[in-house]
C-alpha cells in the first residue's frame, strides 16, 4: 500500500492541474470527465488517509511521541526528493527575508563568510530582465488575442512564480555565504548544498582555476566539484573521506572538494590545514 500511495501522490498533483486548467480557461469539459476526475482525486485521498494513519499506529506501537509519528508518517509517503524540494523553496523564501534584513545564515561569532554569489549574479539579474519581458510580452499577447481571464492568471502566476524563485536563489546564494571557522569548513550553495568539512581532515587548500566545470554539484572517484557559472577556483584535498549530500539527496564520499569563492586567497588564508 506504501508503494501505491507514492505512485498515486505523484499522479494526484497534474491530474489537478488539468481539472484546475478547465475552469480557469472557462472551459466546459463533459461531466462525467469532472465526476470521473475528482472521484479518482477523492480516492486517492481516502488512499493516503488510510496508509498515513497506518503508519502512524505503527509508530505510535514502536512508542515514538505524536509528532514523531506524524513525522515518521509524511517521511514514508513522501520521497525524500520530494521533501528536499519543498524544503528548497521554503528555504529560498527565507532567504528572501535574510536578504531584506541584511542578515546572513550560518555564521557563528569568530567565523570568517566567504562570498561567491558575484560570479553569478550579472548572469542571473540578465536572466531575470529577460523573465520578466517575457511575463510583460505574453500577458499583451494574449489580451491581444482575446484569451480568457483564466488563462491569462494561469501564465501570470507561472511566471511571477519563477521570478520569485529566482529571486530566492539570488537571496540563498548571497545570505549563505561558505563559513570559515577554527573547527570546520562549510561549502555551501544556496539553499541546495551544504558540507561541512572539518578542519583536523584538511590535508591542503589550493587556488586552481578550472573554468569548465559541468554540472552545480558533481562528484565523481572520489572528487566532489560545487561549482558556479561552471568555474571553481579552490581545491581542499582531506586526509579521509568525508559525506556529502547532493541536493536531491544522494549521499557520496569524497576525498577531494572544488569549488568557487570571490576571494579564493581568502580560503587559503583562513582554511590552511590545522597545525595538529
Amino acid at each position: 500500500m506504501l508503494r501505491a500511495a507514492r505512485g498515486v501522490l505523484f499522479a494526484i498533483v497534474p491530474l489537478e492541474f488539468v481539472l484546475l486548467a478547465f475552469v480557469v480557461s472557462g472551459a466546459s469539459p463533459p461531466r462525467s470527465v469532472v465526476v470521473a476526475g475528482e472521484a479518482c482525486v477523492l480516492a486517492a485521498l481516502v488512499l493516503e488517509g488510510t496508509v498515513a494513519c497506518r503508519l502512524y499506529r505503527g509508530a505510535r506501537r514502536d512508542g515514538a511521541g505524536r509528532a514523531a509519528a506524524v513525522r515518521s508518517a509524511y517521511q514514508a509517503i513522501v520521497p525524500e526528493q520530494v521533501r528536499r524540494i519543498m524544503r528548497f523553496d521554503m528555504g529560498g523564501l527565507v532567504a528572501l527575508g535574510m536578504f531584506a534584513t541584511r542578515r546572513r545564515h550560518g555564521m557563528p561569532p569568530g567565523a570568517v563568510g566567504v562570498s561567491y554569489s558575484k560570479g553569478q549574479t550579472t548572469t542571473m539579474l540578465a536572466f531575470l530582465s529577460a523573465m520578466v519581458i517575457e511575463l510583460v510580452g505574453l500577458e499583451l499577447l494574449l489580451r491581444a488575442v482575446g484569451a480568457p481571464e483564466g488563462v491569462r492568471l494561469v501564465f501570470l502566476v507561472v511566471d511571477l512564480y519563477s521570478i520569485v524563485i529566482v529571486l530566492a536563489v539570488i537571496a540563498a546564494c548571497i545570505t549563505r555565504p561558505h563559513v570559515v571557522t577554527d573547527g570546520e569548513v562549510r561549502v555551501r550553495y544556496g539553499v541546495f548544498f551544504d558540507l561541512r568539512i572539518p578542519r583536523e581532515k584538511i590535508v591542503s587548500v589550493r587556488t586552481v582555476r578550472n573554468f569548465n566545470e559541468s554540472g552545480l554539484v558533481r562528484a565523481a572517484e572520489g572528487r566532489l566539484a560545487v561549482a558556479v557559472a561552471s568555474q571553481t577556483n579552490v581545491v581542499v584535498e582531506l586526509s579521509e573521506p568525508v559525506t556529502a549530500v547532493r541536493p536531491l539527496g544522494k549521499r557520496v564520499e569524497v576525498r577531494s572538494v572544488r569549488f568557487y569563492a570571490d576571494d579564493p586567497d581568502l580560503v587559503g588564508t583562513r582554511a590552511a590545514p590545522s597545525p595538529a
